[in-house]
């Protein structure tokens, strides 16, 4: 903007074309446009192409500069610009203003706007505008479905599930009036033309009751269980505060003890169940709506957390939510996932019906298509950053810029919690989560979803990068794309997602800590306490956590005890201690005799350094956690049963390779236990530990020519305490820490990684 004289005559006309990038398509930016050069009294064009928005305008010098200035201080609250290029242009005696017809080069993409709660102004219009009474599919520009329902871009009703809908007169009228807030809302729609619910019986009956949101809350109400069809899928509703309900549930879904997602009306009532900062307050109340993670007050039904302190708590996103609160007279209801424990959130009725029929007492529909679906997104707020656990609806398609060309790369993301990524020019683009990939149902959501991304953005893979793991389900997928495949090892993913999204220079070297539960090794074994030395291309280990045998592989996962035996069994041989074997009383004396025999002659025995199954250990010793109903169980019961107040930490042994013992950690807590020191100080202790012995082998290393900058990523790193209390230590070092915040620090965010580290490697051979 550095052409612009702001001492030129205030008469004199000019034109510039301004061409803007970023989420800027489907969040009511062109009308946005519109309405602003008309207050400037602009006159040009606006128009949306495959490669952003296009801009023409003209007018007196000083009203196209506050024209310019007011595109970023007053866009739409969804719009996100990554770019405003401005250049002089030719006045062609334009006189009025007008938003001309879409356009673009077929190969070109633009950014596709992610689903956007419904806005205040709606809310308002479902209780004043006589043809949207209570109507709850309303939007408009600035809210309402988007990547749930797109097929293909530039984003226009046709390329929608909205397709089928004709619009009524008075949805035109207002479709066409660039002044109305829904002129060229996709889904616009009303009572007398648009997509409606309707109520279905187990047995798959329709009926049609007089006020259908007063009939599901007194189903609530009355301790049943809803299906409900939300934004990018079906949830399942009960009463949050109703015990039986909550386990009736837990059954039928086979959910043993996973927290389930809470929904509350108002941040008022949210209040009474949780503690809440400005932070969270600001993460609920965003257009994303995420499912926040809260330090609760214990006043659900215990079933909904099962014991653990937290909840995942979520405010209403569709007019349905508020439609529905209206009538309930309970506080709070669990929405959770439509699906069968380990399978994709499901969209179709019929599916819906066949899988869930015996789960739910009534299914709530509606018909409009759902092409996109998406789980809702997790997040929490450490030390009042913010950390995705789980990046979905609301967040994904949205882009992560990158600094180096990501083009034709498709990066498949990991087994668990599985993310895959593509690259079009210096944008990686997330899908949204797909699950993990545990059976053939969330496979082929995986490649349902990979077709349909490569269509939506056109794009045409010319490498993929991939998990280094032989037997993942992403690795057979990649060899059968006849394509070239780069192997990237899972942990070096996890820290160069982070530097990705913090464009780090790719050959510039940190510290990275690769911490998480699994990730195939370049030896073969399984690691997850990874102290690394790496760059984008390359890296090298500086350091672990000692091996330990996982008797039956994964087996040891869903099964503590056994990865307990095996620790004990390699810190005490054949002399376990017999304070030791008292946490194994329920355990049968054949199975432990069987594990034992297997560890002697390392049968079926697989090495792991993972620090998750070290706090799996810990977790069984102490008894908080004996059986494990889902991934990670153990470390977050551990570290929600942490002493605060401890500084205290066992001491261990780090060899010259930087190897970290594991027997005098064990050896001090079966110590405390002996002395029957509290559970919270022991877990306080050994967080304390795995930080302190951490710390101490990056000191070792440093010199004055090491990198300043620790790389904090993995899935261990979303315990808030050994986040929070790790960076504290590192920063006493004088050490720089960086963190997932764009994409999960689990295994949701290493397909960025991959495709990073691909990106870098195939820029040194174009060297």
């Amino acid at each position: 903007m550095g052409f612009f004289n702001q001492n030129m005559d205030s008469g004199r006309q000019r034109a510039i074309r301004v061409h803007i990038t970023g989420l800027v398509q489907g969040v009511g930016f062109r009308p946005f446009i519109y309405r602003l050069a008309a207050k400037n009294k602009i006159s040009g064009w606006v128009k949306n192409t495959t490669q952003g928005v296009y801009i023409q305008a003209v007018g007196e010098s000083a009203h196209v500069d506050r024209f310019v200035r007011e595109i970023k201080s007053h866009a739409p609250p969804a719009a996100e610009i990554n770019n405003m290029e401005i250049i002089p242009s030719r006045t062609n005696g334009e006189q009025v203003f007008r938003i001309l017809k879409s356009s673009g080069n077929k190969k070109d993409i633009t950014e596709v706007s992610p689903d956007i709660a419904v806005c205040n102004d709606c809310l308002k219009d479902m209780q004043t505008q006589a043809h949207r009474i209570n109507y709850p599919l309303i939007n408009c520009t600035n809210c309402g479905p988007r990547f749930s329902i797109i097929k293909n871009i530039p984003y226009d009703r046709q390329q929608t599930t909205m397709s089928d809908f004709s619009l009524c007169d008075i949805c035109l009228k207002e479709y066409n009036d660039v002044h109305d807030r829904r002129f060229h809302a996709q889904p616009v729609a009303c009572n007398h033309c648009g997509p409606q619910y309707s109520l279905y019986s187990p047995d798959g009956k329709c009926i049609v009751p007089d006020n259908l949101p007063a009939k599901a809350a007194s189903f609530i109400d009355n301790g049943k269980i809803i299906a409900i069809k939300g934004t990018g899928g079906f949830h399942l509703a009960c009463d949050a505060l109703n015990q039986t309900a909550v386990n009736r549930l837990r059954s039928s879904k086979l959910r043993e003890s996973k927290p389930f997602a809470v929904l509350f009306p108002c941040l008022d009532t949210l209040r009474e169940f949780a503690h809440l900062n400005h932070t969270e307050i600001k993460l609920l109340s965003s257009w994303t709506r995420p499912i926040v993670l809260l330090k609760g007050k214990h006043k659900l039904a215990a079933a909904v957390n099962a014991g653990l302190p937290s909840v995942g708590a979520i405010l209403p996103y569709m007019p349905f939510h508020y439609l529905l609160f209206q009538h309930l007279k309970t506080k709070a209801i669990i929405l959770t996932s439509g699906n069968l424990s380990r399978e994709p959130v499901m969209i179709d009725r019929h599916q819906a019906m066949s899988k869930l029929g015996k789960v739910f007492d009534w299914l709530i529909d509606y018909n409009r298509d759902i092409y996109n679906r998406t789980d809702d997104s997790v997040i929490q707020a450490v030390d009042n950053k913010v950390q995705i656990i789980r990046r979905s609806r609301g967040f994904a398609p949205k882009p992560i810029s990158m600094s180096l060309n990501v083009e034709g790369i498709f990066a498949t993301g990991g087994e668990l919690k599985n993310c895959f990524c593509i690259g079009k020019g210096n944008m990686a683009i997330m899908s949204q989560h797909i699950g993990d990939l545990k059976n053939m149902e969330t496979l082929s959501f995986f490649e349902e979803s990979a077709r349909r991304t490569k269509d939506l953005f056109r794009f045409e893979p010319t490498l993929i990068a991939t998990d280094l793991h032989p037997d993942y389900l992403t690795t057979d997928w990649s060899k059968r794309q006849n394509q070239e495949v780069t192997y990237v090892q899972h942990h070096h993913a996890h820290i160069a997602s982070c530097l990705a999204e913090h464009h780090f220079p790719d050959n510039e070297y940190v510290i990275g800590l690769g911490f998480d539960g699994t990730g195939y090794g370049t030896d073969g074994c399984i690691w997850g306490s990874e102290i690394m030395l790496c760059n984008l291309q390359e890296f090298k280990r500086l350091g672990h956590f000692e091996y330990l045998p996982m008797p039956g592989g994964d087996k040891a996962v869903l099964e503590p005890w056994r990865m307990t035996l095996g620790c004990l069994f390699k810190v005490f041989g054949k002399n376990i201690p017999d304070s030791a074997l008292r946490s194994f009383n329920h355990v049968e004396q054949a199975s432990m005799e069987i594990v034992l025999k297997a560890l002697e002659n390392n049968i079926h025995i697989t090495n792991t350094s993972g620090i998750g199954r070290l706090f799996d250990v810990v977790a069984f010793l102490l008894g908080i956690c004996r059986h494990t109903s889902f991934e990670a169980e153990g470390p977050m019961r551990l570290e929600a049963s942490l002493d605060h107040k401890c500084q205290s930490h066992y001491e261990t042994n780090i060899d010259k390779n930087g190897i970290i013992s594991i027997g005098p950690i064990i050896e001090g807590i079966l110590h405390d236990l002996k002395k029957r020191i509290s559970v919270g100080l022991i877990s306080a202790k050994f967080h304390n530990t795995i930080i302190e012995t951490t710390a101490k082998v990056i000191s070792e290393y440093q010199a004055a020519t090491s990198p300043k900058t620790v790389v904090l990523s993995g899935g261990a790193f979303q315990n808030r305490y050994l986040l929070s209390v790790m960076t504290k230590r590192l920063n006493e070092m004088e050490l720089k820490v960086m963190t997932n915040q764009q994409v999960p620090a689990n295994d949701g965010g290493i397909a960025l990684g991959q495709l990073a580290v691909a990106a870098a490697r195939r820029k040194s051979l174009c060297v």
